[in-house]
C-alpha cells in the first residue's frame, strides 16, 4: 500500500527482546537455585563460546543474525559477572591520607556490585582525603582503625596507590604486620600502583610475580620480585597492576581470586 513502510528489522527486534527477557527469566531461576554446583556449571558454559551446543551456530546464528550473537554474549558476560558472588566474603582496604581516589573507590565499588562487605580501614577514625590526579580530592569514610581489627576477620586485602598513601603507611609497623598476615596465610591480596610499595616492607615477595607503577621497578627487583609490565599479573592469588588505566582487568581479576579463597 502507498505511503506505508515496513520495517524489516521489526521481527529482529522483538526476537532481540524475546531473548533477552528469556536471559533474564534464566538468570533469575539460577540465582534463586540452591545447588552451588549447578550454578558454577551454568556459569562456566556460558563463560566458555566453545561448550555451547554445536546445534546452536548451525541452526540459531544464522536465523538471528551477528548482532543478536553479539547481544548474547553480553548478556552472558553480565550473567558471569553477576554469578562472581562475594556475598560471603570480607575485604578490608588499607589505606593512608593520599591515595590514589580511583584507586580505592573503582575497586571498592565493583567489589560491593560483586556482594562482598567491604571495610575502609586506616591508622586514624574519621575521615581520610583522597589525592585525585593532580591535586586533592574527596573525603572518603574510614570503617575501622587499624587498631581495631585483625586480619582473621577478613578474607582479602586491597592496596590502592597514591604517592603519599603507602609511604605513609609503610612507616607504621602494624600496618606491615597488617599486611603480612595477609601473605603469609595465602589469602588474595591486590595491589596497584604504588600500592606494592608495602608488600617491600613485608619481605615476603622474593620469586613472587607481579607488577606496579613503573618507578617502583627496581624497589621490587632488589625485594626478589619478578617484576614484568603487563595490565594485571596474577601469582598465587598475589594481584597488581599498574596504573588506573589497569582498573576493569585489576577489578575482575581481584574478583576472580577472592571468589576462589584461599
Amino acid at each position: 500500500m502507498q505511503g506505508q513502510s515496513v520495517n524489516p528489522f521489526l521481527p529482529r527486534e522483538r526476537r532481540l527482546m524475546n531473548l533477552k527477557i528469556i536471559s533474564v527469566r534464566v538468570f533469575n531461576v539460577i540465582l534463586t537455585m540452591e545447588h552451588f554446583f549447578f550454578t558454577r556449571v551454568f556459569t562456566h558454559l556460558f563463560k566458555s563460546r566453545k561448550h555451547l551446543s554445536p546445534l546452536y551456530f548451525k541452526f540459531v546464528k544464522p536465523l538471528l543474525g551477528s548482532s543478536v550473537i553479539i547481544e548474547l554474549i553480553l548478556i552472558s558476560d553480565q550473567l558471569y559477572n553477576a554469578m562472581a558472588n562475594l556475598s560471603n566474603r570480607k575485604i578490608a582496604i588499607l589505606t593512608e591520607e593520599g591515595f590514589e581516589q580511583v584507586e580505592l573507590t573503582s575497586p571498592k565499588e565493583a567489589l560491593e556490585s560483586a556482594g562482598a562487605t567491604v571495610h575502609v580501614i586506616s591508622t586514624k577514625s574519621g575521615t581520610i582525603k583522597a589525592w585525585d590526579k593532580n591535586d586533592w580530592g574527596i573525603e572518603i569514610k574510614v570503617d575501622k582503625q587499624l587498631s581495631d581489627v585483625s586480619p582473621d576477620e577478613y578474607d582479602a586485602l586491597v592496596l590502592p596507590g597514591g604517592v603519599l598513601n603507602p609511604d605513609k603507611l609503610r612507616q607504621n609497623k602494624g600496618a606491615v604486620a597488617f599486611v603480612s598476615a595477609f601473605l603469609d596465610e595465602n589469602k588474595p591480596v591486590a595491589a596497584i600502583c604504588h600500592g606494592p610499595q608495602m608488600l617491600i616492607e613485608t619481605g615476603m615477595i622474593r620469586g613472587r610475580r607481579l607488577t606496579s607503577f613503573p618507578s617502583l621497578q627496581t624497589d621490587l627487583q632488589n625485594a626478589g620480585a619478578d617484576w614484568v609490565d603487563e595490565e594485571v599479573v596474577v601469582d598465587n592469588g598475589l594481584i597488581t597492576s599498574r596504573t588506573p588505566a589497569d582498573l576493569d582487568a585489576f577489578n575482575k581479576k581481584a574478583i576472580e581470586e577472592i571468589s576462589r579463597g584461599n
